[in-house]
């Protein structure tokens, strides 16, 4: 099971980092065209929105991709210092809160898109709809990552001894 998990986190990573790299292609792309513009043109009104709107969208991504790699700041020292199996847990437990944290930031991501329904942004006219859209989404795919990280860490729990896990601390 574990093996399907991780093709399927596999498959969403290969479809999010194309699409982290496309919008940092476009942002860099709008924020030239809008100094480009302002400097030798009258200014273009929409870059702005759109440099703003992109980098909401960048900030997600990039943040569930960071999540997926380990990347985020994490201060481990504690963890790291316990025994196996108290270890394990631990980890077990903090996956387990932010999974949760990532369910309740789905839940209301969704609510705080469907109140902003009616709104459209100044320039481009797009509901505002689509911009948030990307919080429940993005809260999703990180809530898939921890929850496959889980299964695995879980799975590594019943697939050990203690012995073998005690093995490789260092004395205390």
């Amino acid at each position: 099971m574990l093996g399907v998990l991780k093709r399927i986190e596999r498959a969403i990573d290969a479809i999010m980092q194309p699409m982290v790299f496309a919008a940092m292609v476009a942002l860099i792309a709008v924020i030239t065209l809008q100094i480009l513009s302002r400097v030798f043109f009258t200014a273009v009104g929409w870059t702005e929105e759109l440099a703003r709107f992109l980098l909401i969208w960048i900030t997600f991504m990039g943040a569930t991709l960071a999540f997926q790699r380990g990347r985020h700041i994490a201060v481990t020292f504690v963890v790291d210092a316990l025994p196996g199996r108290l270890r394990q847990v631990t980890r077990i437990l903090a996956v387990a809160v932010f999974l949760g944290f990532m369910i309740a930031l789905v839940l209301v991501g969704y609510r705080y898109m469907q109140m902003q329904s009616f709104q459209t942004s100044a320039s481009l006219g797009w509901s505002m709809t689509y911009v948030y859209a990307i919080i429940p989404v993005c809260g999703a795919l990180m809530s898939w990552y921890a929850f496959v990280d889980l299964v695995e860490l879980v799975s590594e729990g019943s697939g050990t001894d203690e012995t073998a896990s005690d093995m490789s601390d260092p004395p205390l």
